[in-house]
């Protein structure tokens, strides 16, 4: 496998939306798709009045579709999508690549597919899914432990490298997407925190204005509680495991500068 960081999606207070695209023997794997083509040329039907708070700076160039045709490859060769959740800046890609399918936590589809809150009617857009995803519904139904939390894994057609970790509180169905590149675990965590100053093992601290956007969690204390969890995580296994957030600039700046590739 080969790994590669892209942001799908610039925001403001400096935000990306830090993707991988990992490279297997069966194709081309999606982990979250940032903003789509669609989001770009029609914000206002894709992405809704959300982009305002989001100050979304919608470019092209910076979707995983004109991605991945930079680095040589066939959109069409994407033949999975692994989603954190399904926030509009999050599944907006999705249309972009309508042959793959989707995997997505069960708690997170049904919520977005029956959306119950006023929260969620704004966080989730419906057009991103309309042209009918083959979606792959996954669901914790037992199983081994992944360094002490629950984990979904052997999800159909993805290599074992590959897996979910359940991390509950921003949405109802938030996932973070492990894999083994290895040398190490990589551990793309969403939105379960947003900058890394926050699982620090050291001085841990979230700033004031990313406690404002806590306030926009389904359910706080899972949140705050799978936060401490994966300090904890980075404390006792920092070593083996790279953590990261979707928005946080400064990782995503190293991630992308020190390509990941898994030894053969």
């Amino acid at each position: 496998m080969r790994i590669h960081h892209l942001n799908c999606g610039s925001m403001a207070r400096g935000m990306v939306d830090h993707c991988l695209l990992i490279e297997t023997k069966g194709g081309l794997v999606l982990v979250d798709t940032g903003f789509g083509l669609g989001c770009v040329r029609d914000p206002g039907t894709m992405l809704g009045p959300s982009r305002f708070v989001l100050g979304a700076k919608l470019a092209e160039h910076e979707t995983a579709f004109r991605q991945i045709q930079g680095l040589g490859y066939d959109p069409a060769d994407v033949r999975h999508i692994v989603l954190t959740h399904l926030d509009l800046d999050h599944a907006g890609g999705l249309t972009d690549f309508p042959e793959a399918t989707v995997h997505v936590h069960g708690p997170e589809f049904r919520a977005a597919t029956a959306v119950r809150t006023r929260s969620e009617r704004m966080r989730y857009r419906a057009q991103q899914w309309a042209h009918g995803p083959r979606w792959m519904v996954n669901e914790i139904d037992g199983g081994e432990e992944w360094f002490g939390f629950r984990a979904v894994r052997d999800l159909p057609g993805l290599p074992p490298e590959i897996l979910v970790v359940p991390l509950h509180g921003h949405t109802r169905g938030h996932v973070g997407v492990a894999v083994d590149t290895g040398t190490g675990w990589l551990l793309h965590a969403g939105d379960a925190f947003y900058v890394g100053s926050e699982i620090d093992p050291v001085r841990p601290n979230t700033p004031l204005i990313w406690r404002a956007y806590e306030l926009g969690s389904i359910a706080g204390l899972p949140f705050r509680e799978n936060r401490r969890r994966l300090l904890e995580l980075n404390r006792e296994h920092g070593s083996d495991i790279t953590i990261f957030s979707s928005h946080d600039a400064e990782a995503f700046a190293r991630l992308a500068s020190s390509r990941v590739r898994p030894a053969q």
